[in-house]
């Protein structure tokens, strides 16, 4: 018998006896097998038998249920001994008031007060809807479950496990309940067990109504109210809860989950989304109808005008109110701790802000006069951030100039930024990339960006080539967005994004060059935006606190200032920070003058408001900086209409930042701006040598001036002519691209005193030279004498012409042939005059009325009455040379319809 058979035979031994064969025949495979293997093979060992497995299962379980019956009993007992502990206690009395310092280490404000801000109400005050909405939204198994519910904790693992992290709480009413008698809400799996043995511990010694009572009495709804009846009062004005409608219940019910997220006075628009979730839930569980959700849904909060709980700080904090919300909404989103234990949990926190700047900036938002007087009592607003550049801590903020406490933050909101945005998205971008300088070109002409024709206001308008650093002291318009297409819209916003500036997927097109947004952006952006031009090209983000401590002196929270992130070169910066300072220097923003260096720019939106074509702006901005510290104002109207807009320009906001900026850096030396190492003095092209000889003169029978200059060396030069006239203001660019030494100026009248000067442009160097020396050209009023009366020629009867000596002589003036027979030539010029004259007699039937002037001035020729010209290269509107009827006197208003030139072709005048 071969090997194999042998190891067959033994197989088929092995599996009989595990169907039930008798152990000889067991015993003889393995005889078989051991013959067949020599006697070096081991005994085999016994298989698994089902009696171990029973076995096994039973002690398994039985030390599970010990286990768990061992942890139930040391729940429910720890859950008793916390009762006991904690039962006669109340939480706001153990609880501590947490400290705010400022920089220096001076205690500004007490957070604590608004624990005291708590109304109890009784079971049978709080109507069945009221509880339902809570219900529906944090528990909906509420009466089910005897207060920890299973089902919703499994879930809750399921969504942590997906995240990697305890995401998902679970937490039943009761759990809310147990947990707000402890100060800490992290998510630890020993504070879960604690919240649950005190859960436990709840249902055994309370009803469902008092325990939904007591957490409607404790959990914290924002704004410092405690309890629902507070929050009633609050956000409703109203203390008795069963007056309450649907959609204020709901309002309430969607609070827990971020009271200072979505409480209706600090976001409006989340606390409607948010309640909206909240009647879809209620819907769900057939506690409303869909007619009332949807009614419910559509209401919008209107905050009342007296809201309660604004006394809750002692006198003096006011100054520094919007400062220390915002710092707590920022400590909340960097530490995890919520509203609530700030605010109780005896913390001290340690913040950016400078004492004196916040008491500075709370001053004159207080005074009046620093801003526009409203129709009514609704007051225009502002507001105003302060940062420190080389750090971006925040120094000082207001939110407005009645700001409550956790009330509308403008410091924090966005708004259309205007001509403020300038430096960010258009001229920034544009120097960075190097083929642009503040000295460059650009093109001040009205036209249109594909469907885009952007507009400017004001005289001083399309002039066509126009330097980069009058185009930006003045906020002109078009160069702006002339800049933006040429270097790419995608150049400009991402350069705008690096500065911290969130965009929407609208802000993409040109109109984003003027400030044109979907969203806008927030004073505190613009300062963290600017703070990089100030600081060399680096930015940082703006943040309040520097650290957090606990009641044991422990280490909360410490901010690290991050490595600044390069955004723009130093040279670019320094460029940006030379223009700027031209715009409080001599532009826009004349107004923002200090007794330091200060560099800004102004900013304006036009108010845009449905049916309404008047004057005003919406959006009133300021945004500068000192070699210190940089500043963001921003004015304006919380809702915009025909009634409340801004007739003021921008030279409010700059007035309201010199004033601040004066106090709040009193004291602090002064300093100036960092020229960097690789910008040469010789680095700006040198512009052609001044114009010199300027010299004019008036003609009387062209009625013109003509001018005159010394020629100036250089390849293609080309001449601008400015004019002032008495009234003007300031000089205007009358003609440009001259390319003769002579010029023409045909819009002058009798009366008038005129000054013109000239600048020169070459191809070898473009920029625009220093302007000519003056020329004043007087021209003395007319004596025009009224025209004559007409002479009437005698009527006679008619003689009979058959009777001897009876023939008529023609009283019609030879046939007409001399009437109007001149033809409209001067007798001193042959101007291409085309009207009527009357040189001959007038007779009654034929030539009987007096021919009209039509525009005819025998010694003015040369200017006809239909504008033509003969000069050479110009040309005039219709309206231009226009005279009076009567007596041939020019007519202003119709006259100043053109320009005309010199022996060269021109461009219109700008």
């Amino acid at each position: 018998m071969s090997t194999n058979d042998k190891l067959s035979r033994s197989n088929r031994g092995q599996r009989a006896s595990s169907t039930g064969h008798t152990s000889n025949s067991n015993n003889s495979g393995q005889r078989g097998n051991g013959g067949s293997g020599g006697s070096g093979m081991s005994k085999p060992k016994k298989k698994w038998s089902w009696k171990k497995t029973w076995w096994l299962m039973f002690f398994t379980t039985a030390f599970a249920i010990f286990c768990a019956v061992g942890g139930y009993l040391f729940i429910l007992l720890n859950g008793e001994r916390l009762m006991k502990e904690y039962k006669e206690a109340d939480m706001f009395q153990m609880a501590e008031a947490s400290t705010v310092f400022d920089r220096k280490g001076n205690e500004i404000a007490k957070l604590g007060h608004g624990a005291s801000n708590r109304e109890v109400v009784e079971a049978g005050e709080i109507p069945d809807m009221l509880e339902n909405a809570f219900i529906a939204t944090e528990d909906r198994r509420f009466q089910e479950h005897q207060g920890v519910d299973l089902w919703s904790i499994g879930r809750a693992m399921v969504k942590d496990v997906m995240h990697g992290s305890l995401k998902e709480g679970g937490s039943t009413i009761t759990q809310q309940l147990a947990k707000n008698m402890f100060l800490t809400s992290d998510k630890t799996f020993f504070r879960k067990a604690t919240e649950v043995s005190i859960a436990l511990a709840l249902e055994n010694h309370y009803t469902k109504d008092e325990i939904i009572t007591m957490y409607l009495n404790r959990i914290f709804f924002g704004q410092g109210a405690y309890g629902v009846k507070a929050a009633s009062i609050r956000y409703f004005g109203e203390s008795d809860l069963s007056k309450l409608k649907v959609w204020q219940m709901a309002t309430l019910a969607a609070m827990p989950k971020a009271p200072s997220r979505y409480n209706p006075i600090s976001n409006p628009e989340l606390s409607k989304e948010r309640r909206k979730v909240v009647l879809s839930l209620m819907y769900e569980e057939k506690y409303i109808t869909l007619s009332e959700m949807e009614e419910a849904a559509a209401v919008d909060y209107v905050p009342l005008k007296s809201n309660g709980g604004n006394d809750q700080t002692e006198k003096g904090d006011a100054a520094y109110m919007a400062f220390v919300d915002y710092m707590v909404q920022e400590a909340e989103e960097r530490t995890g701790l919520t509203e609530d234990e700030l605010l109780r949990g005896g913390f001290s926190i340690y913040t950016t802000m400078d004492g004196d700047a916040q008491r500075a900036v709370f001053k004159e938002f207080s005074e009046d006069d620093n801003f526009e007087k409203s129709k009514d009592d609704i007051k225009s607003q502002g507001s105003m951030v302060i940062s420190d550049h080389q750090n971006g801590a925040l120094m000082a903020m207001v939110g407005g100039r009645d700001y409550v406490k956790k009330g509308w933050n403008r410091a924090n909101v966005k708004r259309q930024p205007g001509s403020a945005f300038k430096p960010i998205v258009s001229f920034g971008p544009a120097i960075e990339s190097g083929q642009w300088f503040p000295w460059s070109t650009l093109r001040d002409d009205k036209q249109c960006f594909g469907n885009y024709c952007p507009t400017d206001l004001g005289r001083n308008k399309y002039v066509g080539p126009i330097e980069m650093t009058e185009a930006f002291k003045r906020s002109t318009n078009l160069p702006a967005v002339w800049l933006l297409n040429e270097i790419g819209i995608k150049s400009g916003t991402n350069f705008a994004k690096q500065l911290g500036i969130e965009l929407d997927k609208g802000d993409y097109n040109l109109s984003i060059a003027l400030g044109g947004m979907t969203r806008g952006t927030t004073p505190i952006e613009m300062a963290e935006a600017y703070n990089a031009f100030a600081n060399g090209g680096y930015y940082y983000p703006a943040y309040t606190i520097k650290q957090i401590k606990d009641r044991k002196n422990t280490d909360v929270y410490t901010y690290t200032v991050p490595k600044p992130e390069r955004v723009m070169s130093e040279k670019t910066a320094y460029y940006m920070t030379q223009m700027m300072q031209e715009v409080v220097n001599s532009g826009t923003g004349k107004a923002a003058k200090m007794d330091r260096p200060v560099a800004g720019k102004t900013g304006s939106t036009q108010h845009s408001v449905p049916g309404y074509n008047g004057p005003g702006n919406r959006d009133l901005w300021f945004v500068g900086y000192t070699p210190e510290w940089t500043g963001s104002v921003w004015m304006g109207y919380d809702k915009t209409d025909s009634n409340h807009v801004l007739v003021g320009s921008s030279g409010q906001p700059a007035a309201l930042f010199s004033k601040v900026m004066t106090q709040a850096l009193k004291g602090v030396d002064s300093q100036s701006f960092n020229k960097p190492e690789d910008v040469k003095e010789d680095e700006k092209p040198k512009p052609p040598a001044a114009v010199s000889g300027l010299q004019g003169s008036y003609s009387e029978n062209t009625k013109s001036i003509s001018l005159t200059w010394k020629a100036v060396e250089g390849k293609n030069v080309k001449y601008s002519l400015y004019r002032k006239a008495t009234a003007d203001p300031q000089f205007t660019k009358i003609l440009a691209g001259i390319q003769a030494n002579e010029a023409e100026d045909i819009g002058v009248f009798a009366g008038e005193t005129y000054t013109y000067y000239v600048t020169a442009t070459s191809e070898d160097k473009p920029e625009e030279s220093a302007k000519s020396n003056e020329a004043v050209i007087k021209i003395e009023a007319e004596n025009v004498e009224p025209p004559p009366d007409p002479v009437v020629p005698p009527v006679t009867d008619p003689v009979d012409p058959n009777v001897p000596g009876g023939e008529i002589d023609n009283p019609n003036g030879n046939n007409g042939n001399n009437s109007g027979g001149n033809n409209g030539n001067g007798n001193e010029g042959n101007g291409s005059n085309n009207g009527n004259g009357d040189s001959g007699s007038v007779g009654p039937e034929t030539g009987g009325t007096e021919g009209p002037d039509n525009g005819i001035d025998n010694t003015t020729s040369g200017q006809s009455g239909n504008g033509s010209s003969i000069e050479t290269g110009g040309s005039t509107s219709n309206n231009t040379g226009k005279h009076d009827n009567q007596n041939g006197k020019p007519d202003k208003n119709k006259e100043r319809g053109g320009q005309g030139a010199d022996s060269t072709s021109f461009p219109p005048a700008a």
